[in-house]
């Protein structure tokens, strides 16, 4: 009972952060333009955002923020609010580096766009032939899941497949094989947000490349665009002085607890870059593949990567429009049916941001932030893009996506806010519940007695829990991680044959029905 209690939780959190990281949240704005989109309107709202980026960081407490916009070929607008770090000086600048979180998803996109149009890959591609190790559930999926798919998210893997597996310390390779273990949603029929899904459609195109995925980046969209500050790599955003630093809330107020490293998930979300950077490629999506002149991607194989390609929020009325996903890019429409590409990102311990662009304007705005999501970036954007079509901000887009994206925030687990029942069943002798425990999807988890407090060990990172008695054969503990938020909770539940343990449900890995270990072989 507890774990599919669980599951559903984790479910409409996951969910949220789905609709987040591909901005359909960003999508409707009701009243229709007046007039059309002039330039004298761009330059209005333009100079309306150092205002906008302010009161949004006043009305939030953000800590930093840094906005760019491009207009025909140029970039004509960049600015840094704020600070990189709560109680520090340091200032937020143009070309201050921040962790980008989804947006990498956009840019892998035309990473991989660079590789079709060479002929080496296709959208259509199967993943098994350039990565023939590659499994999932189903062999017939198997065989056929393309590199499109993938992007698409509509492959069949459940919701953020294989996130619990690097929130435990396990490397791309490791969490790639064990895609093949999880259930399996319809294959082309269904949309899922994953983040392993798509990095393994990557992983495949860059080997058949006969390189690393980091590399390939570099030299086939970075360099070639001039984006000197973005990498693939935390290593490289680590090294860098002038660095946004994440921001989680503890308690209510903006803290650095600790720093996010996705290397795991490159492709998905672990690029960092700048404003100014990140304007370059979208002045190359906004000029159909090119930048000061040159092919970078051939428009005719980055263009699929920005129309529909799955629907990722279903209508819920014939008044409103579904929500689409291309390869890696969000697809909607703005105002009177303006067709906007967009993308947002976030890390619960310390990113959000998001862009927007008008292909038909050959507009684009991007926002970074350095604080987990609660609004702020959507909230600039949706504001200028409101100046540009409405000529004025038609509703209070702060509150609208904080009230969207809050429960992002909240904490996560079936003992949140409670206390153990006054009549809690007394636990066994502590002894009793020692011993290891293997899954095939997680792997090994341990059970220690360490004076009079049972200790949990799991991962491959080899994470520690103290255990604190609940009822009966149920313990709980606390944990901060990109999936739970501060002052989350989980439980484990023990199965008991007698005396020893036969197995432990660990609850907050327990989503797909996958939290069960059962007791190791003597």
């Amino acid at each position: 009972m507890t774990s599919i209690r669980a599951a559903r939780a984790f479910s409409l959190r996951n969910g949220l952060r789905a609709l987040l990281a591909i901005g359909v949240l960003a999508a409707p704005i009701a009243a229709e333009a007046d007039e059309a989109v002039t330039k004298e309107r761009i330059d209005s709202a333009v100079a309306a955002l150092d205002g906008i980026a302010e009161t949004i960081l006043e009305r939030t407490d953000v800590p930093g923020l840094a906005v760019a916009v491009v207009h025909d070929g140029t970039m004509i607008y960049s600015n840094g609010f704020g600070v990189l770090e709560v109680g520090k000086a340091a200032p937020v600048r143009a070309d201050t580096v921040f962790q980008i979180a989804s947006l990498s998803k956009s840019l892998a996109a035309s990473v991989v766009a660079h590789q079709v149009g060479e002929g080496a890959v296709a959208w259509n591609t199967p993943v098994q032939t350039l990565m023939p190790d590659f499994a999932l559930a189903d062999p017939w999926v198997s065989e056929h899941v393309t590199v499109g798919d993938l992007f698409a998210h509509r492959s069949g893997l459940p919701d953020h497949a294989g996130d619990d597996l690097e929130l435990l310390g396990y490397g791309r390779q490791a969490i790639l094989d064990r895609l093949r273990l999880l259930p399996l949603n319809a294959f082309r029929d269904s949309y899922a947000y994953t983040n392993f899904g798509l990095t393994a459609a990557a992983e495949a195109v860059a080997r058949n490349a006969g390189t690393e995925w980091e590399s390939l980046s570099d030299t086939v969209l970075y360099a070639p665009l001039g984006m000197g500050a973005t990498s693939s790599r935390f290593a490289d955003f680590a090294a860098i002085e002038d660095r946004a630093v994440g921001h989680t809330l503890i308690d209510g107020a903006f803290a650095p607890v600790t720093v996010r490293m996705p290397d795991p998930q490159s492709p998905a979300g672990g690029v960092s870059s700048t404003v100014e950077d990140f304007a370059r490629w979208m002045i190359m999506v906004l000029d159909e593949g090119r930048y000061e002149g040159e092919d970078i991607v051939k428009n005719g194989a980055l263009l699929p990567a920005l129309t529909p390609q799955s629907v990722s929020d279903p209508t819920t009325s014939a008044a409103s429009l579904p929500s689409f996903y291309g390869f890696g890019v969000g697809v909607g429409t703005r105002g009177p049916g303006v067709v906007a590409l967009s993308h947002s990102g976030a890390f619960v311990l310390g990113a959000a941001t998001t862009y927007v662009m008008l292909p038909s304007e050959k507009l684009g705005i991007v926002v970074f932030t350095n604080a987990l999501p609660i609004g702020a970036p959507e909230a600039v954007s949706a504001e200028f893009i409101d100046l540009v079509i409405n000529g004025e901000v038609q509703r209070d887009w702060l509150s609208l996506f904080r009230g969207a994206i809050g429960p992002l925030t909240d904490p996560v687990g079936e003992y949140v806010g409670k206390t153990p029942p006054s009549d809690a069943a007394p636990a066994g002798p502590l002894a009793d519940y020692t011993g290891v425990f293997e899954s095939a999807y997680f792997g090994k988890a341990s059970v220690a007695l360490d004076g009079e407090t049972l200790t949990l060990t799991v991962g491959e990172d080899e994470q520690h829990f103290a255990l604190s008695p609940w009822s009966g054969d149920i313990f709980t503990f606390p944990v901060l991680n990109e999936n739970m938020p501060h002052g989350s909770i989980s439980a484990v539940t023990f199965d008991r044959d007698g005396a020893a343990s036969t197995a432990l449900t660990i609850e907050f890995l327990d989503e797909n029905g996958l939290g069960r270990f059962d007791r190791a072989e003597p």
